[in-house]
C-alpha cells in the first residue's frame, strides 16, 4: 500500500480525495495551501472533514501565498462557495493542526519513511516546492510527487492554464524539474469522470452522515458546474491523482515533457505537455525534444473511476 501525504486546499473535490485516499492508501499527514480559499479556511475545512469521516491523521497548516507572486485573488467562490466547501453543514473541528507547518511536516515525514512516501499535490504546489527548496535530499527521500494539475488541452481559470498550477506557477516549475517521478492528471482526464445526479443519490441514500454531508456537497458541487461551466457533470479532479495509486487500469499515463510556462503573460501557468512520441535516435530536425519530466495522464475510464470512488466514500456510513 502506498504511504502518502495530501498536499490540498479542500474544496469539495478535496473532499472527495481526501476521504478516498484514507481507505485506499496508507494516509500518513494532511497538508494545507491557499487555493480555493485562504489557508486559514482550507485549514478548518480539512480539519472539519477528518472529524466527519473519523479520520486519525495529522493536519498540518501551510502556504498562505505563492512562491513570488502576490496572491492571486480567491475567484473559485462561484465554484466552491464563499468557505472553499459549501452545500453542507460539516461539524466544527474537534482538533487544531499540529504545530508543526506543513513544509516541516513535509521534510519529517520523508526523512522518517525514506524511499516510501508519495507527496500529492492536488491544490497550489507552494508547500512541496518550498520543501524542495529548504532540504534538496527529498529528491533522494521520496518515492515521488503525484499532481491534480494542469492540462494536455484546454484550462479553467484561463483559456490554457489550470487553476491549481496557475496559483503558483513558479512552484509548479521547481516541482516538475525536481527530478523526482511525477505524475500529473489534468483537465483533460479529470473532467471526462464526472460525477451526475446517480451518484449524488448513492450518497444520500447511505442513510449516514457521511453521506448525506457529501450528497449535498456534490449536489452544490454539481449545480455550480452547470451553471459556471456549462458541465453536464461536476468534475472529479482531485481523486484522479490518487487512482494511479489505487487502480491503475482506470487510467492511462504518457512519458512527456511538461513546460510550466512563467514569461508570456497570456500563456502564465499553462502545461506545455510535449506528448510527441519522437524517436530518439533521429531527432536532428525535432526542436524541443526535452527528456520526460513526468507521466502525464492521457486517457481515463471515467464512469468507472466515479463509480470506484463514490462507493468508497458511501462505505464510510456501512
Amino acid at each position: 500500500m502506498t504511504r502518502m501525504i495530501i498536499d490540498c486546499d479542500p474544496g469539495h473535490d478535496d473532499a472527495m480525495a481526501l476521504l478516498y485516499a484514507a481507505k485506499t492508501v496508507d494516509l500518513i499527514g494532511i497538508t494545507t495551501v491557499f487555493g480555493n480559499t485562504t489557508v486559514e479556511q482550507t485549514t478548518r475545512n480539512a480539519l472539519s472533514i477528518c472529524r466527519l469521516a473519523g479520520l486519525d491523521v495529522p493536519v498540518a497548516k501551510g502556504m498562505s501565498k505563492p512562491l513570488v507572486t502576490p496572491a492571486p485573488p480567491v475567484v473559485t467562490a462561484d465554484m466552491h462557495g464563499a468557505n472553499g466547501i459549501a452545500g453542507a453543514d460539516l461539524p466544527e473541528p474537534d482538533r487544531d493542526p499540529v504545530a508543526e507547518h506543513a513544509v516541516t511536516f513535509i521534510i519529517e515525514q520523508a526523512r522518517r519513511h525514506r524511499g516510501e512516501l508519495v507527496l500529492a499535490g492536488i491544490g497550489a504546489l507552494t508547500n512541496i516546492a518550498m520543501a524542495l527548496k529548504l532540504e534538496p535530499r527529498l529528491v533522494e527521500w521520496l518515492a515521488g510527487i503525484t499532481v491534480m494539475g494542469g492540462s494536455t488541452t484546454i484550462g479553467n481559470i484561463t483559456p490554457l492554464a489550470e487553476y491549481n498550477i496557475y496559483c503558483d506557477p513558479e512552484a509548479a516549475s521547481v516541482v516538475f524539474n525536481c527530478g523526482l517521478p511525477i505524475v500529473m492528471a489534468g483537465l483533460n482526464v479529470t473532467r471526462q469522470a464526472g460525477v451526475g445526479d446517480r451518484h449524488v443519490e448513492r450518497l444520500r441514500a447511505t442513510g449516514g452522515p457521511v453521506g448525506k454531508a457529501f450528497g449535498d456537497l456534490m449536489q452544490f458541487y454539481l449545480t455550480r458546474s452547470r451553471e459556471v461551466f456549462n458541465l453536464s457533470a461536476a468534475s472529479m479532479h482531485d481523486p484522479c491523482a490518487i487512482i494511479p495509486y489505487v487502480e491503475p487500469s482506470l487510467m492511462t499515463l504518457q512519458d512527456a515533457h511538461v513546460h510550466i510556462e512563467l514569461a508570456s503573460p497570456q500563456l502564465r501557468g499553462m502545461t506545455a505537455c510535449d506528448l510527441r512520441k519522437v524517436n530518439s535516435r533521429n531527432t536532428s530536425v525535432i526542436e524541443g525534444n526535452a527528456a520526460p519530466n513526468a507521466k502525464v495522464a492521457v486517457a481515463i475510464e471515467g464512469d468507472a473511476a466515479v463509480d470506484h470512488v463514490i462507493e468508497i466514500i458511501a462505505g464510510y456510513d456501512a
